[in-house]
């Protein structure tokens, strides 16, 4: 039986990820000062995570509650059961999403000073550290997700015998993940950029001093932000959309159970731990010589994981499909399709947010007459980023589903768009870990700044740094494009649970929902970006202060407070994501009960709100995270030596490179806050209409 794979796969990678942690922390520390930095760091990221994850806990207890009695009083029968059931599910997502984050966080702030402390040495051994503290989070997350979702559906089979209706009953697992990765990601988005732009702007543009230079008070803060956000917060936004997507896939497998039984709604888990053994080997394969471009080392690892990733999808797909569907190959091309797609946004991203290619540059010669032409040339390519990608994503959706219905099934294209999805999250281990390397070699290269390093050993520190900023921006195409490819998947999966099949927008209560989903992902947006100004306002002040009141500060003869700016940074984040956090929870509600009852149109109505509302949201994502992206790079485009650098032949500061750091304050809090968020917010919406769908019908 193939399913066996799937706990035999999670475990072996959590074993790996072991080895893979225990290989980091074995591994030479630095210098005393370089450990006193780094300690700082962790400090602040176990503070703030400890505080944010005790605020979350005591919410997901109180939704929790809410869901139980919402099912004992919906469910035709069995209320007590029906309420166990999701309340119980919930709670299980939302705390594996959790343990996800934290312990993900746990090694990138402990691999950090490590992967500085080896670029002494080499830049292949910085990689190399610098990766596999990344890959720890990136097999971790994976591995929980799947081994949770197949767990609560076992369990769920073996106490109450629900046979192929088990994935209806385990969406609450979904709903628990995304509802937690939404205030991870935001609070720590809100947290990062708030230090980030207090900083950038008054070190880099006021005081003239470096990025990540000890003198400035803002700078511990930043660090910590990279993990909690970057770390933390990622990990948090892949784990639920692994877990969410597993379980849509596996309810529209139900489509398929008159024909292949329950290989239909097994496959998703099936398919998703084989990428595990496929993201293992692409990590063995990563190895860099020394005067090697490192994206290009990380980029072999991907390109193996990709392919053994295709080979064992087909392998899934022979032995599940072959004995009941004539035309299982249709099947698998439809997976083939979701992994092409995986590879395309790559290559989108790359080509809109690297200095390498026409529109960054775009901005960066814009910001030679100010920082308005920079910002309005950066408005511009971030608009112009959406058009490529949307249409990757329509094209890949028509290809899936057509090839999904060549199968010859009933309910072959709607399942084709689920093998789709599956097809794109199996590379998702290894994508995570190219992801949380960015905040690793971001740190490391912070560290050996506050060290006192110069030379060679910045060189190697200042390369990957760049490389972590490419592959951080990577991700987020990557994670937008799963959830517009699983926004139509998870879409059907609430229609087959609300027993609808036509959304008619043309009735003017269904039309208002849908208007409504556009509204909230903009309103939602403007909250988690007013949080970053706020709290930024109070960073930028508290510099400003201690410059001015600290004697010996800028001369390096005092050492700045940087728990100050790590305290501020906390408390504006905790209290600032609770608002924005709600609104996505509360709004599906509210329209499918308030129609409910004035219209008998409530399951219709967020129908159309989850539909419009996901469009709008994908698109504004995309938007943010790719205009950020190269808003960032248009700024690193100039400090590599573009027009002037950072500083003009005469020592003077370059008016040019001060206008593309206003140009990447304005992108850091779309990148890193509002857009990474939305992600979850697409992908949320769709779990609490999932979990709720019995409320509005």
């Amino acid at each position: 039986m193939i399913e066996y794979i799937v706990p035999i796969a999670g475990f072996t990678g959590l074993a790996f990820a072991a080895y893979l942690a225990r290989y980091v922390l074995n591994q030479d520390k630095g210098t005393q000062k370089m450990q006193d930095i780094a300690n700082a760091i962790a400090e602040g990221a176990n503070a703030f995570l400890h505080r944010q994850y005790s605020t979350i806990g005591k919410l997901a207890v109180i939704v929790a509650a809410i869901l139980a009695a919402v099912w004992y009083i919906a469910a035709p029968e069995n209320k007590g059961a029906a309420a166990f059931k999701v309340g119980f599910a919930f709670l299980t997502g939302a705390a594996m999403s959790a343990i996800s984050g934290y312990v993900g966080m746990y090694i990138s702030v402990r691999s950090n000073v490590r992967a500085a402390a080896a670029a002494r040495k080499s830049a292949s051994d910085a990689l190399t550290v610098a990766l596999r503290g990344g890959a720890v989070t990136g097999l971790l997350i994976v591995c929980l997700s799947v081994l949770g979702v197949a767990g609560i559906y076992y369990l769920y089979s073996a106490l109450f015998g629900l046979g192929k209706d088990t994935p209806l009953y385990i969406v609450g697992y979904g709903f628990g993940a995304s509802f937690v990765a939404l205030f991870a990601q935001l609070g720590g988005g809100i947290y990062t950029k708030a230090a980030d732009v207090g900083a950038d702007l008054v070190g880099k543009i006021e005081a003239g001093i470096p990025e990540d230079d000890p003198r400035n008070p803002a700078v511990i803060a930043d660090l910590v932000g990279d993990n909690v956000g970057d770390c933390a917060g990622r990990g948090a936004d892949l784990f639920e959309s692994t877990a969410a997507e597993n379980i849509g896939a596996m309810i529209l497998g139900i489509l398929l159970f008159p024909i292949a039984g329950f290989a239909g709604i097994l496959f998703p888990l099936v398919a998703r731990a084989l990428g595990i053994f496929a993201t293992i080997a692409g990590l063995f394969s990563v190895k860099m010589k020394e005067d090697e471009d490192p994206m290009k080392a990380l980029a072999r690892g991907y390109v193996i994981t990709s392919i053994l990733a295709a080979i064992f999808f087909y392998i899934a797909v022979k032995i599940m499909f072959a004995p009941t569907i004539p035309g299982h190959m249709w099947l698998f091309a439809s997976g083939l399709v979701g992994i092409a797609m995986s590879v395309v946004f790559l290559y989108l991203t790359d080509y809109y947010t690297s200095d390498k290619y026409r529109p960054v540059q775009e901005i960066a010669e814009s910001s030679q007459t100010g920082p308005a032409t920079n910002i309005i040339s950066g408005l511009a390519v971030s608009m112009e980023t959406t058009a490529l990608p949307a249409i990757t994503i329509c094209a890949s959706l028509l290809l899936a589903f057509y090839f999904g219905g060549k199968s010859g099934v009933a309910h072959g294209g709607l399942y084709g768009t689920a093998l789709a999805t599956m097809g794109m999250l199996a590379t998702c281990a290894y994508i995570l870990a190219m992801d949380t390397f960015g905040p690793i070699t971001d740190n490391a290269n912070g560290i050996i700044e506050m060290s006192g390093f110069s030379g060679e050993v910045r060189k190697v520190t200042d390369k990957l740094d760049a490389v972590g900023n490419t592959t951080k921006a990577l991700t987020k195409g990557y994670a937008v494009g799963s959830a517009g490819l699983a926004a139509f998947l998870l879409f059907q999966a609430y229609m087959e649970a609300v027993h609808i099949n036509i959304v008619d927008i043309a009735k003017p209560d269904v039309f208002v929902g849908g208007f409504v989903g556009v509204m909230l992902v903009f309103i939602f947006s403007s909250l988690a970006i007013r949080a970053v100004g706020r709290n930024a306002y109070v960073i930028i002040n508290e510099v400003r202060r201690q410059f001015r009141e600290i004697p010996g500060i800028m001369e390096g003869k005092a050492k700045a407070d940087y728990a100050a700016c790590v305290d501020i940074c906390t408390r504006g984040a905790l209290k600032e994501m609770v608002l924005p956090g709600m609104l996505p929870v509360l709004g599906p509600v509210l329209i499918g009960v308030s129609f409910k009852y004035a219209y008998g149109s409530g399951g219709e109505a967020v129908a159309s709100f989850l539909m419009m509302g996901t469009i709008g949201g994908v698109i504004l994502a995309m938007m943010m995270n790719n205009g950020g992206g190269a808003w960032d790079n248009a700024k690193k485009y100039i400090e590599a030596g573009a027009y002037g650098g950072k500083r003009l032949a005469d020592g003077s500061k370059n008016p040019t490179h001060a206008a593309a750091v206003v140009g990447d304050t304005v992108g850091d809090p779309l990148k890193d806050t509002a857009g990474p968020s939305l992600h979850v917010v697409i992908k949320l919406l769709s779990t609490i209409t999932l979990v709720l769908a019995p409320l509005f019908v």
